[in-house]
């Protein structure tokens, strides 16, 4: 969520802020603004809604200077207005902010009795004024920050610009990424602040990760570092691997679409970084985790990514016989869960940065959890913090709703549970040879589900009505009727929830007429004919079944649906990854047929690096 750059540069800065913010663009935002700093003024540009907004009003009255700073805003506390949009600014100094500000109600209180008026109704103001304070009673801007910061409460990244310092930024962060650029060797001096890599992979390819508690003084020919105590350090600057070329659609409508296409190609090199086809072995990264000695598996994550872990579940107890636990990140920490010794803790984010699941990993960590992470961004906090890293190898996704990462996720958890499990004595040399060749038969069973792309367009405008919509699965097939569901709420707002089949007659079937489409994955095996008996309890009482099966599914129980779905016959253990295919077209195409945001729905924000 919330996207920051800045730039103490050489030549003009507002046309590269507003850059960006443009790669800044799937993280979601509601309204965007950018300040750079022109003959001792703070020159300040906003605009709600869509950056092309921020862009008209630039191309009307432009924002000269050679330094500055820019934000894209996803509303916290206040509305997606112009008003409330960063940077915030005072006589002296602007500030865009990524996170919250948990204590700024005492704080605003505390300000607003000096006098101080207040033009916002954000949590992130009162930072702005926090630090004019201390430079209007004689504070440097470096005195300012050090002593505004131990006053913040909660998670933020901050880039600060001041009035009088026209060759500065100030950044820090704490719970909320914040990545420190260098300018070209051989060039113009320059230096960078941004919330990612991709932000700055236009500007420079060498970078620096903050770390926790991390603030920077910026300067155009180069920065120092000072960690949470105040010491002066160094940190490693690193090639950042983003790509400068511009993330672009090429023939496709949206990135969501895209990056659907994208799955088998991105399952197959995740697939192949931990299969071994000359043997059909997995071979994990190298680690200093004993598998063998793993007594209990915890698994914590959110969205999509809890689903995946969802899935994971059932492997690692099938397979590696290890009892596992799971939970929503945001729950995690609060119910005080048991955590025995020899544990292993599994974290699963697409971005790495996700504040819930940061937060319990430390948590764990702090109880003698070995930690492991299944990651889509390898140089991420959560990557950085880890015991063993499992990489995706998903590439940058772009829209909101994630896809791609998901698959490469579940590709990656099939190949630890198979992994852990030979580990403990639990599989045969013969058959994690066998687990293998099912997980690399994935791609192409992905680019046959792909091929009914069309059948899935051409039943959208029937589910596109409804208010309400459920899917229905058993065994793993569960979760992938949570993740239609998500998927289906997510893109076209329309109400969906996922249901353990069985469980329809202990409640839900209360909400079943005709008004409600109800959409069944049955993969043929041995839950078929249970999953079929509750999808025909749905029929009798007049629910409107899109029935998702391969063909001898469909051949047993497709008559008297108002659609079916043909998925290719795939073994079960790869089951999850390719009818995650179906269930996310079908979300796409439904979201076309009601005109909304595809891309970047509202309300939402790719990484969410608040609690």
């Amino acid at each position: 969520m919330c996207g920051i750059i800045g730039i103490v540069g050489s030549a003009s800065v507002a046309d590269r802020l507003v850059d960006g913010l443009r790669r800044m663009e799937y993280r979601g935002y509601d309204s965007a603004g950018l300040c750079t700093l022109h003959e001792g003024t703070l020159v300040r540009r906003r605009a709600e809604g869509k950056l092309a907004n921020l862009a008209r009003v630039l191309e009307a009255d432009p924002a000269p200077g050679h330094v500055g700073i820019a934000h894209t805003r996803w509303a916290t506390h206040g509305a997606p207005t112009a008003a409330n949009a960063h940077p915030h600014a005072t006589g002296e100094v602007a500030i865009v902010h990524n996170g919250i500000i948990e204590n700024f109600k005492e704080l605003r209180a505390e300000l607003a009795a000096q006098g101080r008026l207040f033009e916002s109704e954000t949590d992130s103001e009162v930072v702005a004024h926090l630090i004019s304070a201390e430079i209007e009673r004689g504070a440097d801007p470096l005195e300012a920050v050090r002593d505004v910061l131990p006053r913040l409460r909660g998670a933020f990244a901050l880039a600060i610009a001041f009035r009088q310092h026209p060759d500065l930024l100030i950044g820090a962060r704490l719970g909320s990424p914040l990545v420190l650029g260098y300018g070209p060797e051989g060039e113009e001096p320059e230096m960078y602040l941004g919330s990612d890599a991709l932000a700055l992979a236009p500007l420079t390819q060498r970078i620096t990760y903050l770390e926790e508690g991390d603030w920077v003084v910026v300067r155009r020919d180069g920065a120092q570092i000072y960690d949470s105590e105040n010491n002066p350090v160094t940190r490693e600057i690193r090639a950042s691997g983003a790509s400068a070329a511009a993330v672009e659609k090429g023939n496709y409508r949206h990135f969501m679409q895209k990056e659907i296409y994208e799955q088998p190609t991105v399952v197959a090199q995740t697939l192949a970084s931990y299969l071994r086809r000359s043997d059909n072995s997995v071979a994990l990264p190298q680690m200093d985790v004993d598998l063998s000695q793993v007594r209990r598996l915890t698994i914590v994550a959110c969205g999509t990514s809890f689903y995946a872990g969802m899935v994971a579940k059932y492997w690692f107890e099938q397979f590696a016989r290890v009892p596992v636990d799971i939970d929503v990140a945001s729950e995690f920490r609060y119910r005080e869960p048991v955590l025995e010794e020899g544990g292993l803790a599994l974290f699963i984010s697409q971005s790495g940065e996700t504040a819930d699941t940061l937060a319990a990993l430390r948590h764990c960590k702090a109880n003698g959890q070995t930690i492991a992470v299944v990651v889509n961004v390898p140089t991420s906090t959560m990557a950085r913090e880890a015991d063993l890293l499992l990489p995706t190898h998903a590439g940058p996704e772009i829209g909101v709703a994630s896809t791609k990462a998901f698959t490469c996720q579940l590709a990656v958890l099939a190949a630890l549970a198979a992994h852990m499990a030979v580990k403990k004595g639990r599989l045969t040399r013969d058959e994690e040879s066998l687990i293998v060749r099912h997980l690399l038969e994935a791609p192409a069973a992905l680019n046959a589900a792909l091929d009914h792309d069309e059948d899935i367009a051409a039943m959208a405008p029937l589910i596109a009505p409804a208010r309400d919509v459920l899917y229905l699965g058993r065994g793993q097939d569960y979760p992938l009727a949570l993740e239609g569901a998500l998927k289906l709420k997510e893109i076209s707002y329309i109400h969906a929830e996922g249901y353990a089949a069985g469980e329809m007659k202990h409640g839900p079937i209360a909400l079943i007429d005709e008004a409600v489409p109800v959409v069944v994955i049955a993969p043929s095996g041995p839950l078929f004919e249970k999953t079929v008996s509750n999808m025909e309890e749905v029929r009798a009482r007049g629910g409107q079944v899109v029935l998702i099966s391969d063909a001898k599914g469909l051949e047993a129980a497709g008559e008297g649906c108002i659609a079916t779905i043909e998925m290719p016959v795939v073994h079960p253990l790869i089951a999850p990854l390719v009818y995650a295919v179906p269930v996310q077209l079908l979300a796409y195409h439904v979201a076309l047929v009601k005109g909304t945001d595809v891309d970047q729905p509202r309300n939402l924000a790719k990484s969410v690096t608040v609690e």
